[in-house]
Protein backbone atom coordinates (compact mmCIF):
# COMPACT_ATOMS: atom_id res chain seq x y z
CA UNK A 1 0.00 0.00 0.00
CA UNK A 2 1.14 3.65 -0.99
CA UNK A 3 2.28 6.41 1.70
CA UNK A 4 -0.84 9.14 1.98
CA UNK A 5 0.44 12.81 1.78
CA UNK A 6 -1.40 13.18 5.22
CA UNK A 7 1.04 10.36 6.77
CA UNK A 8 4.29 11.72 4.76
CA UNK A 9 3.74 14.71 6.81
CA UNK A 10 2.97 13.11 10.01
CA UNK A 11 6.04 11.11 9.84
CA UNK A 12 8.33 14.26 8.41
CA UNK A 13 6.56 16.09 11.91
CA UNK A 14 7.68 13.44 13.96
CA UNK A 15 11.25 13.76 12.57
CA UNK A 16 12.00 16.68 13.10
CA UNK A 17 10.30 16.84 16.87
CA UNK A 18 12.52 13.92 17.16
CA UNK A 19 15.85 16.09 15.87
CA UNK A 20 14.73 19.30 17.90
CA UNK A 21 14.35 16.81 21.26
CA UNK A 22 17.93 15.28 20.53
CA UNK A 23 19.46 18.86 20.10
CA UNK A 24 18.31 20.38 22.59
CA UNK A 25 19.67 17.75 25.11
CA UNK A 26 23.58 18.80 24.23
CA UNK A 27 22.57 22.66 24.05
CA UNK A 28 22.29 22.47 27.88
CA UNK A 29 25.68 21.03 28.16
CA UNK A 30 27.26 23.87 26.11
CA UNK A 31 29.05 26.31 27.70
CA UNK A 32 26.78 30.00 28.13
CA UNK A 33 29.75 31.83 27.18
CA UNK A 34 30.94 32.14 23.46
CA UNK A 35 34.48 33.01 24.78
CA UNK A 36 36.57 29.48 24.81
CA UNK A 37 38.62 28.70 28.45
CA UNK A 38 42.00 29.23 27.36
CA UNK A 39 45.35 29.73 30.11
CA UNK A 40 47.29 32.07 27.90
CA UNK A 41 50.04 32.48 30.48
CA UNK A 42 52.36 29.50 28.84
CA UNK A 43 52.03 32.31 25.49
CA UNK A 44 54.70 33.86 24.00
CA UNK A 45 54.35 37.69 24.11
CA UNK A 46 55.84 41.18 24.99
CA UNK A 47 55.87 44.06 27.68
CA UNK A 48 56.16 47.49 26.23
CA UNK A 49 56.82 50.10 28.73
CA UNK A 50 56.42 53.33 27.29
CA UNK A 51 57.98 55.17 30.11
CA UNK A 52 61.46 53.88 29.56
CA UNK A 53 61.13 53.99 25.64
CA UNK A 54 63.73 56.32 24.29
CA UNK A 55 62.40 56.69 20.83
CA UNK A 56 65.37 55.69 19.29
CA UNK A 57 64.14 52.98 16.56
CA UNK A 58 66.68 50.63 17.03
CA UNK A 59 63.32 47.81 17.61
CA UNK A 60 62.85 49.04 14.28
CA UNK A 61 65.80 48.60 12.36
CA UNK A 62 66.14 45.51 14.11
CA UNK A 63 62.72 44.35 12.87
CA UNK A 64 63.58 45.26 9.01
CA UNK A 65 66.71 43.05 9.32
CA UNK A 66 65.58 40.00 10.76
CA UNK A 67 62.03 39.85 7.99
CA UNK A 68 64.17 40.99 5.36
CA UNK A 69 62.07 43.83 4.39
CA UNK A 70 63.22 46.72 2.87
CA UNK A 71 63.32 50.26 4.83
CA UNK A 72 60.43 52.69 4.10
CA UNK A 73 62.43 55.74 3.27
CA UNK A 74 59.71 57.46 1.19
CA UNK A 75 58.93 60.40 3.29
CA UNK A 76 62.68 60.78 3.85
CA UNK A 77 63.80 61.33 -0.10
CA UNK A 78 65.04 57.96 0.66
CA UNK A 79 67.64 59.25 2.93
CA UNK A 80 66.66 57.00 6.44
CA UNK A 81 63.96 54.89 7.34
CA UNK A 82 61.12 56.87 8.65
CA UNK A 83 57.47 54.71 7.78
CA UNK A 84 54.44 57.02 8.90
CA UNK A 85 52.56 53.98 9.75
CA UNK A 86 52.32 49.97 9.71
CA UNK A 87 52.76 49.04 6.19
CA UNK A 88 54.15 46.44 3.99
CA UNK A 89 57.53 47.32 4.60
CA UNK A 90 57.05 47.91 8.66
CA UNK A 91 55.63 45.28 10.95
CA UNK A 92 57.19 47.38 13.80
CA UNK A 93 57.07 51.33 14.20
CA UNK A 94 57.53 53.54 17.18
CA UNK A 95 55.19 56.61 17.43
CA UNK A 96 55.19 59.75 19.34
CA UNK A 97 52.35 61.64 21.19
CA UNK A 98 52.64 65.35 22.15
CA UNK A 99 50.08 67.06 24.23
CA UNK A 100 48.68 70.67 23.06
CA UNK A 101 51.41 72.43 24.76
CA UNK A 102 54.56 70.29 24.20
CA UNK A 103 55.35 69.93 27.39
CA UNK A 104 54.14 66.04 27.58
CA UNK A 105 54.77 63.35 25.07
CA UNK A 106 55.24 59.66 25.04
CA UNK A 107 56.80 57.20 22.21
CA UNK A 108 54.71 54.09 21.67
CA UNK A 109 55.47 50.99 19.96
CA UNK A 110 52.99 49.34 17.53
CA UNK A 111 52.96 45.99 16.19
CA UNK A 112 50.92 42.96 16.19
CA UNK A 113 49.08 43.01 19.76
CA UNK A 114 48.90 39.18 19.13
CA UNK A 115 45.30 38.58 20.53
CA UNK A 116 44.26 35.35 22.86
CA UNK A 117 41.05 35.06 20.56
CA UNK A 118 42.36 36.83 17.29
CA UNK A 119 39.84 38.43 15.14
CA UNK A 120 41.58 38.42 11.98
CA UNK A 121 41.91 34.61 12.24
CA UNK A 122 37.95 34.19 12.92
CA UNK A 123 37.85 36.48 9.59
CA UNK A 124 40.69 34.41 7.76
CA UNK A 125 38.06 31.79 5.65
CA UNK A 126 40.80 29.38 5.03
CA UNK A 127 43.10 29.77 8.08
CA UNK A 128 45.74 31.78 6.35
CA UNK A 129 46.22 33.66 9.75
CA UNK A 130 45.76 31.19 12.51
CA UNK A 131 47.09 31.16 16.23
CA UNK A 132 50.08 28.60 16.38
CA UNK A 133 52.79 27.14 17.91
CA UNK A 134 53.44 29.51 21.40
CA UNK A 135 50.41 31.02 21.19
CA UNK A 136 51.74 33.29 17.89
CA UNK A 137 48.81 34.55 15.79
CA UNK A 138 51.21 33.50 12.70
CA UNK A 139 50.50 33.75 8.33
CA UNK A 140 50.78 31.25 5.81
CA UNK A 141 51.14 33.28 2.72
CA UNK A 142 50.10 29.95 0.17
CA UNK A 143 47.08 29.80 1.77
CA UNK A 144 45.78 33.63 1.23
CA UNK A 145 43.72 34.80 -0.81
CA UNK A 146 43.87 38.32 -0.62
CA UNK A 147 40.34 38.65 0.43
CA UNK A 148 41.28 41.56 3.03
CA UNK A 149 39.15 40.41 5.78
CA UNK A 150 41.81 40.14 8.12
CA UNK A 151 42.36 44.00 7.48
CA UNK A 152 39.06 44.40 8.26
CA UNK A 153 38.52 42.62 11.21
CA UNK A 154 41.50 43.61 13.32
CA UNK A 155 40.41 46.10 16.10
CA UNK A 156 43.77 47.23 16.10
CA UNK A 157 44.31 48.59 12.21
CA UNK A 158 47.60 46.35 12.29
CA UNK A 159 47.83 43.44 8.91
CA UNK A 160 48.64 45.82 5.68
CA UNK A 161 48.48 44.57 2.37
CA UNK A 162 51.49 44.21 0.01
CA UNK A 163 50.10 46.50 -2.52
CA UNK A 164 53.17 46.82 -4.38
CA UNK A 165 53.11 43.20 -5.45
CA UNK A 166 51.31 41.83 -8.23
CA UNK A 167 51.01 38.66 -5.82
CA UNK A 168 50.39 40.76 -2.76
CA UNK A 169 50.72 38.98 0.76
CA UNK A 170 49.41 40.17 4.50
CA UNK A 171 52.43 41.82 6.52
CA UNK A 172 52.24 41.72 10.26
CA UNK A 173 54.69 41.20 13.08
CA UNK A 174 54.56 37.34 13.78
CA UNK A 175 57.07 38.09 16.88
CA UNK A 176 59.89 36.70 14.85
CA UNK A 177 58.71 32.92 15.77
CA UNK A 178 61.50 31.85 13.06
CA UNK A 179 64.03 33.34 15.87
CA UNK A 180 61.46 32.04 18.74
CA UNK A 181 61.79 28.36 16.67
CA UNK A 182 65.75 28.24 17.08
CA UNK A 183 65.98 30.02 20.98
CA UNK A 184 66.42 33.41 20.28
CA UNK A 185 64.00 36.27 21.01
CA UNK A 186 62.05 38.44 18.72
CA UNK A 187 64.96 41.17 16.92
CA UNK A 188 63.17 43.73 19.12
CA UNK A 189 63.68 43.03 22.15
CA UNK A 190 66.92 42.08 21.42
CA UNK A 191 68.61 44.98 20.72
CA UNK A 192 66.17 47.79 23.01
CA UNK A 193 68.96 49.52 24.89
CA UNK A 194 66.84 50.59 27.59
CA UNK A 195 64.60 47.29 28.02
CA UNK A 196 61.50 49.50 27.27
CA UNK A 197 59.95 45.97 25.57
CA UNK A 198 61.03 43.01 26.58
CA UNK A 199 59.59 39.32 25.64
CA UNK A 200 58.60 36.45 27.77
CA UNK A 201 55.54 34.16 28.96
CA UNK A 202 52.67 36.18 28.74
CA UNK A 203 52.21 35.10 32.98
CA UNK A 204 55.56 36.27 33.56
CA UNK A 205 54.96 39.59 31.89
CA UNK A 206 51.58 40.60 33.47
CA UNK A 207 53.39 39.68 36.54
CA UNK A 208 56.00 41.84 35.86
CA UNK A 209 53.83 44.74 34.66
CA UNK A 210 51.95 44.89 37.89
CA UNK A 211 55.25 44.58 40.21
CA UNK A 212 55.99 47.86 38.53
CA UNK A 213 52.47 49.76 38.97
CA UNK A 214 52.33 48.72 42.41
CA UNK A 215 56.46 49.63 43.15
CA UNK A 216 56.31 52.94 41.37
CA UNK A 217 52.35 53.99 41.06
CA UNK A 218 53.18 57.55 40.49
CA UNK A 219 55.10 57.11 37.15
CA UNK A 220 52.01 54.84 35.25
CA UNK A 221 48.56 54.92 34.20
CA UNK A 222 46.61 52.60 36.86
CA UNK A 223 46.20 49.77 34.40
CA UNK A 224 48.15 47.20 32.23
CA UNK A 225 46.48 47.28 28.81
CA UNK A 226 45.91 44.29 26.97
CA UNK A 227 45.32 42.18 30.34
CA UNK A 228 41.60 42.40 29.51
CA UNK A 229 41.11 44.62 25.96
CA UNK A 230 39.44 42.03 23.29
CA UNK A 231 39.41 38.78 25.49
CA UNK A 232 43.19 39.98 26.54
CA UNK A 233 46.23 40.52 24.33
CA UNK A 234 49.91 38.77 24.32
CA UNK A 235 51.02 42.40 23.97
CA UNK A 236 51.04 44.28 26.88
CA UNK A 237 51.49 48.04 27.23
CA UNK A 238 52.36 50.22 30.58
CA UNK A 239 52.39 53.73 30.08
CA UNK A 240 52.19 57.05 31.58
CA UNK A 241 50.07 58.99 29.60
CA UNK A 242 46.20 57.67 28.84
CA UNK A 243 45.95 54.63 26.35
CA UNK A 244 43.71 56.12 23.90
CA UNK A 245 46.28 59.16 23.32
CA UNK A 246 48.54 56.18 22.31
CA UNK A 247 46.22 55.05 19.79
CA UNK A 248 45.01 52.33 22.02
CA UNK A 249 40.99 52.02 22.18
CA UNK A 250 39.50 51.39 24.99
CA UNK A 251 38.00 48.13 24.30
CA UNK A 252 35.92 45.90 26.26
CA UNK A 253 36.83 42.65 27.83
CA UNK A 254 35.20 40.54 24.85
CA UNK A 255 36.78 39.60 21.27
CA UNK A 256 35.12 40.18 18.70
CA UNK A 257 34.76 36.29 17.89
CA UNK A 258 33.51 35.44 21.21
CA UNK A 259 30.59 37.96 20.60
CA UNK A 260 29.63 36.65 16.92
CA UNK A 261 30.35 32.54 18.58
CA UNK A 262 27.64 33.80 21.01
CA UNK A 263 24.99 35.38 18.71
CA UNK A 264 25.60 32.24 16.60
CA UNK A 265 24.73 29.80 19.37
CA UNK A 266 21.57 31.78 20.61
CA UNK A 267 20.20 31.64 16.70
CA UNK A 268 21.31 28.28 16.13
CA UNK A 269 21.40 26.85 19.83
CA UNK A 270 19.79 23.63 19.35
CA UNK A 271 18.46 23.95 15.83
CA UNK A 272 16.19 25.93 17.51
CA UNK A 273 15.67 28.36 14.24
CA UNK A 274 15.56 25.61 12.00
CA UNK A 275 12.94 23.63 13.47
CA UNK A 276 10.51 26.68 13.92
CA UNK A 277 10.77 27.88 10.56
CA UNK A 278 10.26 24.06 9.28
CA UNK A 279 6.92 23.88 11.82
CA UNK A 280 5.78 27.35 10.23
CA UNK A 281 6.53 25.94 6.84
CA UNK A 282 4.62 22.74 7.49
CA UNK A 283 1.38 24.70 9.32
CA UNK A 284 1.31 26.82 5.96
CA UNK A 285 1.27 23.27 3.99
CA UNK A 286 -1.44 21.86 6.34
CA UNK A 287 -3.72 24.87 6.01
CA UNK A 288 -3.47 25.65 2.64
CA UNK A 289 -4.47 21.70 2.38
CA UNK A 290 -7.48 22.44 4.58
CA UNK A 291 -8.41 25.28 2.50
CA UNK A 292 -8.24 23.42 -0.71
CA UNK A 293 -10.83 20.54 0.57
CA UNK A 294 -8.07 17.93 -0.71
CA UNK A 295 -8.71 15.54 2.03
CA UNK A 296 -6.12 12.56 1.68
CA UNK A 297 -9.23 9.96 3.13
CA UNK A 298 -10.81 10.57 0.39
CA UNK A 299 -7.67 9.91 -1.87
CA UNK A 300 -6.79 6.43 -0.17
CA UNK A 301 -8.16 3.30 -1.59
CA UNK A 302 -10.64 1.83 0.70
CA UNK A 303 -8.41 -1.84 1.58
CA UNK A 304 -9.75 -5.03 1.35
CA UNK A 305 -11.06 -5.90 4.80
CA UNK A 306 -13.43 -2.40 4.43
CA UNK A 307 -13.93 -3.19 1.22
CA UNK A 308 -15.25 -6.57 2.57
Amino acid sequence: MGISRRSALKALAGAAGSMAAAAVVPSVCRASSGTPAVDASGYDGMLYDATRCIGCKACMVACNEANDLEPDTGASSERWQMPLDLNEHTKNIIKCYRDETGDKYSFVKRQCMHCIDPACAAACMIGALAKREHGIVTYQADLCVGCRYCEMACPFNVPKFEWSSLAGKIVKCELCKDRIAVGKQPACTEVCPTHAVIYGKRGELLAEAHRRLEEQPERYVKHVYGEHEVGGTQVLYLAGVDFDLLGLPAYGDEAAPARLRSIQETIYQGFTTPFALYAVLAGVMWKNRRTSGDDDDRDEPASEEESS
